[in-house]
């Protein structure tokens, strides 16, 4: 059995470990399925500190994956599954991963990256549903293999690729997760976040976010291994959220912004129907929250709704509750006890209390990251060895609680989704009839944020609305399509000094200004 989840085959052995669309999972046939997944990529040849990539939406074979990764000692790469093939190429050669399982809702895309001549040969094809070219039936995979216990478990852990201000995205390496540690520290893992988020430790998660995002994988799996099974949907529908909340009687819920948004847009017929006393906590992140979205969720849910900050790099830095926000509107609330903020200025000194400057962080368990292959960019992101930023500028108040004020590097959030614009830039720069151009967000009242693409046009070439939903478009052929501009300015030229810098500012704040606020 699996060192995480044998006292729960034992103990609770067909009461539900996983939930979709197609399916129950009971805890002692997911152990044996999961004995089943790392004898069988062991069978393909992977050693432990190898990896493998997940290209799927959520369903009950991933959360698998996740846990023969955790007790086999490999890396596991959660793959976008909006990424078209090119997208999912570059992160299968980047992380050297071994072997790919795939939904078969995203076969098209894995079949493309898996046959690409940038991807070294992969040990194990295997597809989630019907064998398709060279992908195995994942069902076929597992009954190959043998179900016992495997030898030699060790800890495994996630590489998150999260996109950069320059290039393609990169992968988040955290010393947390090194692979061949013992498992037992992730158990130490998922109780600390369930105390420190006040998690019911046999509670029932609702996961209606896509599980290749850091939180969403934080607030499913973590508990999970604390004794909370896990109902999850592949997309978010905010009547049927609701219906599944009372059905299943779910205990704790990961949320963004934009899912507030559709769930207080629900006719009052459906809302009026909603129980939800079976809620404990409900935690928010991943994007600022409109306050009077905020204060309608409280109104209507209670005092559950907690808010964290954190990311991928650094995992949860600080967290506030309902009455915590109440009382100071816009804060983050305190540093969780084992992390240490410090707000720098521009000078290289300390800021004092309420003085703005970009945010860096430190884990007192000395705990640290690394971007995969790219030794600048984590150095750029560090102050010193364990102390670093995302990019953030924010103060700390005479309390002590975080806020939050702009963000240093060029990043947008929609929907909860972090987006860089250089690789949409890119894209841009591409088209035949683009000299220069700058991405950047917009405001948008259900996602916070939305892209917009500003260009330059070459000579010969006129602005029009068809060659607008031409760059649209060719973006989409390159790129996800939730990275693509909703809408594009033409430029007689943009704002970029002799040395070559991009003034975005200029084009982005006129933007901002009736909005009262920067992000």
């Amino acid at each position: 059995m699996t060192a995480l989840f044998s006292p729960f085959a034992q103990s609770r052995g067909n009461q539900a470990a996983v939930t979709d669309e197609f399916g129950t999972t009971g805890w002692a046939e997911f152990d044996t399925r999961v004995n089943r997944l790392i004898n069988a990529l062991r069978d393909a040849g992977l050693k432990t500190g190898d990896t493998f990539a997940i290209l799927s939406g959520n369903r009950r074979e991933y959360f698998e994956a996740i846990a023969a990764a955790t007790h086999g000692g490999w890396r596991f790469v959660p793959v976008n599954w909006h990424w078209v093939g090119e997208e999912v190429a570059y992160v299968l050669a980047n992380s050297d991963s071994k072997a790919l399982l795939a939904d078969s809702r995203f076969i098209e895309a894995a079949t493309e990256a898996a046959n690409s001549t940038t991807v070294p040969d992969l040990a194990l094809r295997a597809v989630f549903g019907d064998a398709t070219g060279d992908f195995k039936a994942y069902e076929d995979v597992l009954a190959a293999a043998s179900d016992t216990e495997p030898e030699d478990q060790g800890l495994g852990g996630p590489m998150f690729y999260t996109s950069g201000t320059t290039g393609r995205p990169k992968g988040v390496v955290s010393s947390t997760t090194a692979p061949g540690g013992p498992v037992e520290l992730m158990q130490l893992i998922g109780a600390g976040i369930s105390d420190s988020m006040s998690l019911p430790k046999e509670g029932i998660t609702l996961l209606e976010g896509p599980i290749y995002h850091s939180a969403q994988w934080a607030f499913s799996f973590l508990p999970m291994i604390a004794g909370s099974s896990v109902v999850m949907r592949h997309k978010f529908d905010a009547a049927e959220t609701l219906d599944l909340i009372d059905t299943h009687r779910i205990t704790n819920i990961h949320l963004v912004p934009t899912q507030f948004v559709r769930l207080l847009r629900l006719d009052d017929a459906v809302r009026d129907k909603f129980d939800g006393s079976s809620l404990s906590v409900v935690w928010h992140g991943a994007a600022p929250c409109s306050p009077k979205v905020k204060r309608q969720m409280i109104d209507w849910w209670g005092p559950i709704i907690n808010e964290y900050y954190g990311s991928t790099e650094g995992s949860i830095i600080s967290a506030v509750t309902s009455e915590e926000w109440l009382a100071k509107p816009g804060s983050l609330g305190k540093p969780l006890p084992m992390v240490e903020v410090m707000v720098i200025k521009e000078d290289g000194g300390r800021a004092g209390p309420n003085e703005e400057g970009t945010l860096y962080f430190k884990n007192q368990m000395g705990t640290d990251f690394e971007y995969h292959k790219d030794p600048d960019k984590t150095a750029e992101a560090h102050l010193e060895p364990g102390v670093f930023t995302v990019g953030d500028i924010g103060y700390l108040d005479d309390d002590g609680s975080l806020f939050m004020s702009d963000r240093k590097i060029d990043m947008i959030i929609s929907g909860g989704v972090n987006i860089y614009p250089k690789e949409i830039e890119g894209a841009l720069i591409s088209h035949p009839a683009v000299a220069d151009a700058a991405v950047f967000g917009v405001p948008n009242e259900e996602f916070g944020e939305e892209v917009k693409g500003a260009v330059e046009l070459i000579d010969g070439f006129t602005p029009s609305d068809a060659l607008a939903e031409e760059l649209i478009a060719h973006c989409r052929e390159h790129l996800a399509g939730y990275k693509a501009p909703r809408s594009i300015d033409f430029e007689a030229a943009l704002p970029r000094h002799p040395t070559g810098k991009l003034y975005k500012r200029l084009l982005r704040d006129k933007y901002w200004e009736a909005v009262g606020r920067k992000i």
